[in-house]
């Protein structure tokens, strides 16, 4: 997810300060990996030299003075595009465990064990996900649920792989 595009997206709804924001987009977009609070600023800083949002005047607060951000037309046509333009379904074709096996047997390592590490990593991460699916809100669900397909596929590809890894060395070292 893009970072600027997701706060467009939050301040379309209502303008809001910098922490609101950091909050928002936490609980929504957030899980596992909290926004910074340098990142917000610094991109509320870019969206504002970019005429996408504009920054009130400094007010005081409990802490340091902050300032209320609201989009601007531009940011909202731009947040509006972004939302019609579906995702690439498949944006890369070389994925970083494709890249690792054959590499691993290009240089005459061990691409099965990589192979079984990966495969216990990623049955570890389809037990977290469903346990989070177990005792999560609707969002958290979804969410888990994104990532539980995109490890089964994954799975799918290492044994494919695994299956095929004898050839692939033939066809790697042949190269």
């Amino acid at each position: 997810m893009t970072v600027p595009l997701a706060l467009l997206g939050l301040l379309d709804r209502e303008p809001s300060y910098g922490y609101d924001l950091k909050r928002a987009y936490d609980t929504y977009f957030g899980r596992g990996k909290p926004l910074p609070f340098g990142q917000v600023y610094s991109t509320l800083g870019r969206l504002a030299r970019d005429g996408k949002v504009t920054a009130g005047q400094s007010e005081p607060g409990d802490g340091p003075d902050r300032k209320r951000y609201a989009i601007t037309p531009l940011g909202r046509q731009e947040v509006e595009v972004w939302l019609t333009e579906p995702v690439a379904a498949e944006p890369f074709l070389q994925t970083v465990l494709f890249t690792k096996v054959v590499l691993a047997l290009i240089l005459g390592h061990d691409a099965q064990g990589y192979l079984d590490a990966q495969r216990a990593t990623h049955m570890r991460r389809m037990r977290e996900l469903s346990e989070i699916k177990r005792g999560g809100a609707l969002v958290d669900t979804l969410l888990a649920d994104h990532a539980l397909f995109h490890v089964e596929a994954d799975l799918r590809w290492i044994e494919v792989t695994t299956a095929r890894l004898g050839a692939l060395a033939e066809t790697v070292r042949g190269a």
